[in-house]
């Protein structure tokens, strides 16, 4: 879209622990959820790793301790905007998630919570900080363009063991 914000060219991801839609408020900007971003090449010559972690209304434990930032950049490198990309997304409740592009492993945290402040708009009696985030929605994202999502597949993990991963 033409008049998207420059943050949102070749921009989209995979928002998980989501809020109820139906708990979304009209002026919500964003759902309370974990985002596992998506970026493509700019095609400026900047850096724009993939499979990047970002919370809105939400905050996760990185490198053991909580991290304040709003997005984690990952260990991906800059990815061609055209080029297919397989995004694993492994999540196991409220104790690990990995981020895997083109199967390799760039990131990892854990204790996906509500908290941080990169949120507006959202009713206060769902925003309850410090709550773990075990399960909720899965949304497919598209900031200011269009995205092509292929092969999705979910296997639930409730029962796999994180300890040997």
């Amino acid at each position: 879209m033409k008049d998207a914000p420059s943050y949102t060219y070749r921009n989209s991801g995979v928002m998980f622990h989501s809020q109820d839609p139906k708990t979304i408020l009209k002026e919500q900007d964003w759902p309370l959820s974990v985002e596992y971003q998506m970026l493509a090449d700019a095609g400026d010559g900047n850096p724009r790793p993939t499979g990047n972690m970002c919370s809105p209304g939400t905050e996760v434990f990185y490198s053991g301790e909580m991290d304040p930032r709003h997005c984690i950049e990952s260990s991906s490198p800059t990815i061609p905007w055209d080029e297919w990309v397989q995004a694993d997304l492994i999540v196991y409740g409220d104790s690990l998630v990995i981020h895997k592009v083109n199967g390799k492993t760039v990131l990892k945290y854990t204790k996906p919570q509500i908290g941080g402040e990169v949120a507006n708009g959202y009713d206060p009696n769902i925003k309850i900080d410090g709550k773990m985030l075990s399960k909720g929605y899965i949304g497919l994202q598209a900031e200011g363009q269009g995205v092509i999502f292929k092969d999705i597949k979910i296997k639930n993990l409730a029962k796999t063991d994180t300890s040997m991963k």
